[in-house]
């Protein structure tokens, strides 16, 4: 099976189970992790550089940035805005998503092939179809019952107000059945284009689950800043609707001050580059 790194990302050595579970209202369960981060330079810098080469990895920036600076061309045609609308909100809806993903990658022992940021056509932007996709194989490659496809949709309140972004994660997750077909198209077909002939036959694995049949684990997860963060609104999610409601896995994670956290990120990355 693929894997994007062989070594373990110091980053999420700060996202910790809190060993709390809520239950919402339709009976579920709901795990809560916590993102303790510290001013570690060192990690921040790793992470930094981890978050940047999901948009433009640093062996391709010089030849895609014509006569900009690397810095220019990251904050001027790569990343969502700091400032202007939606910016912001796409800042903190990509950092959730990266963030799942390398959580579902080296946590969880998933394949999850980074092609979501690297080709959005505008910064400013949120880009269609399932949020994360990691891939399992239960015998090293081998076609096995025991595989199994993950999808996670994402949602992100970092700003400190109080919605119920894991019910609009749920909602959403429900129309992952039908954007899975179109998800699992565009990841083979891009790495199909990059001459990656394995890793798209192995995304093709998951494209028959009636002849090839596997394993599929829904989650819908909610990243929040500590402000945001609100027990009681968590608990009143209803998923009683989902198409996978008895097997729905739902996830909060919780930190303090992530916005400022999410703008350090980008900074870092542009002037590190």
């Amino acid at each position: 099976m693929p894997k994007a790194n062989t070594k373990s990302l110091s980053h999420l050595d700060w996202l910790v189970d809190t060993g709390k579970t809520l239950k919402t209202a339709c009976g579920g369960k709901v795990n809560v992790l916590e993102l303790k981060y510290t001013n570690d330079t060192a990690i921040l810098s790793a992470w930094a550089k981890h978050f940047r080469n999901q948009y433009c990895s640093d062996n391709k920036i010089d030849a895609l940035k014509g006569k900009l600076s690397r810095k220019e061309y990251l904050e001027t045609i790569k990343f969502p805005s700091k400032t202007t609308a939606p910016g912001p909100s796409i800042r903190a809806g990509d950092f959730a998503e990266i963030l799942l993903a390398d959580y579902l990658e080296w946590r969880l022992n998933f394949w999850v092939p980074r092609l979501r940021w690297d080709m959005k056509p505008t910064a400013n932007d949120s880009i269609k179809g399932c949020d994360v996709i990691g891939f399992h194989f239960a015998e090293n490659g081998k076609v096995s019952a025991s595989d199994a496809l993950a999808i996670i949709e994402s949602k992100a309140s970092l700003s400190g107000k109080n919605p119920n972004r894991l019910q609009d994660a749920v909602t959403d997750s429900a129309k992952d059945d039908i954007r899975k077909a179109e998800s699992l198209n565009y990841l083979r077909q891009r790495l199909a284009e990059q001459g990656k002939a394995t890793e798209a036959g192995l995304v093709e694995r998951f494209q028959s689950p009636v002849d090839q049949p596997y394993k599929e684990i829904c989650a819908a997860a909610a990243v929040l800043s500590a402000t945001g963060y609100n027990e009681e609104s968590i608990q009143a999610t209803n998923a009683a609707n989902h198409p996978h409601h008895s097997n729905l896995k739902m996830v909060v994670v919780k930190g303090d001050d992530l916005m400022n956290l999410v703008h350090d990120l980008y900074q870092r990355a542009a002037d590190e580059a």
